[in-house]
């Protein structure tokens, strides 16, 4: 979970949500493009396009928007619409047998206190750990960072084998050591430098090979 520095709303957004029409009720339901379109181009670029919670890539429209705070009536209907509670996951297109995580595991479930938050905690990154074959961990023992994992099921075996993926080039030998660390400072390079993108499983590559 890589921490995400949020944007000002889309000014196509807030010009959508204060229409004067007089029978006008915004309703996240009713939000379609173009101002959809803009809301998720915002949060991908600053995303760096990777899901807010598993840090998969995030393309081909299998993304979409997350409430942090769930909209659910009985929960936070007041935040349905406010862009600094959105977050764009990954799994918008799912195949008949595959699990749920991250956003669609989550679901309405909420608590300030178990959920680490990528929005919230500027710290997120360094309350889970990771390993060389590809699962993660609570840091210290972490009750939030346990629960997290848990709820989000981000160390399904989809995600597991994901991540060992792109650890796997990291595990080779053959590089001299000052070689092996510009290849690891290359896949970290910051979005800014790397057309606006972080590659995928940033903070595993960095918790294991720069930590």
């Amino acid at each position: 979970m890589k921490y995400i520095v949020k944007n000002i709303e889309p000014q196509e957004f807030v010009n959508w949500k204060n229409q004067t029409n007089d029978d006008w009720q915004p309703s996240f339901n009713n939000l379609q493009n173009p101002e959809k379109d803009e809301v998720f181009t915002s949060l991908l670029k600053e995303q760096g396009y990777i899901c807010c919670y598993c840090e998969r890539e995030l393309k081909d429209n299998d993304y979409h928007i997350e409430h942090f705070r769930p909209q659910d009536q009985n929960l936070f209907p007041q935040l349905q619409l406010e862009y600094s509670n959105f977050l764009c996951s990954c799994q918008n297109i799912i195949k008949k047998g595959e699990p749920l995580h991250c956003g669609n595991s989550k679901d309405n479930w909420f608590d300030e206190n178990l959920l680490i938050s990528p929005i919230d905690d500027p710290n997120c990154e360094k309350q889970f750990t990771y390993t060389a074959d590809g699962h993660i961990y609570p840091s210290n023992d972490n009750n939030a960072a346990k629960t997290t994992i848990k709820r989000l099921l981000l160390d399904i075996n989809k995600l597991v084998n994901l991540r060992m993926n792109v650890i796997e080039p990291f595990l080779t030998e053959s590089l001299s050591e000052d070689d092996f660390i510009n290849f690891v400072n290359g896949y970290l390079v910051e979005k800014e430098e790397n057309n606006g993108k972080y590659n995928e499983f940033h903070t595993t590559i960095k918790d294991l090979f720069q930590n």
